[in-house]
């Protein structure tokens, strides 16, 4: 009864740390670019009217703003170089726009 007992608890024990341990690497792999960006320490935030206005500027100088307008979603980058490029999404459809 005592080996028994010391079984089960063993494997409790290691159930348990597995089910515990098994879904930290897929949280970082499902965020989005932006979210990631976002909590990046190093970089300055912006949210503005409920989240429906994002700025996000790096230490490198590039500077990234989300807009939504009327289910209209719009990003806009300004890089370091000079460099932009705008990106529209409106019911499904993808406008991209680079000025290099």
């Amino acid at each position: 009864m005592k080996n028994l007992f010391k079984s089960s608890l063993l494997i409790l024990a290691l159930s348990i740390g597995f089910v515990s341990c098994r879904n930290t690497d897929n949280e970082d792999k499902e965020k989005t670019e932006v979210e990631r960006m976002m909590d990046d320490p190093d970089n300055k935030v912006e949210v503005k009217d409920g989240g429906d206005k994002i700025k996000i500027e790096t230490p490198e100088g590039d500077e990234i703003k989300i807009k939504k307008d009327d289910g209209e979603y719009k990003k806009k980058v300004d890089r370091a170089d000079g460099s932009e490029s705008k990106v529209k999404v409106d019911d499904g459809e993808v406008k991209v726009k680079t000025d290099n």
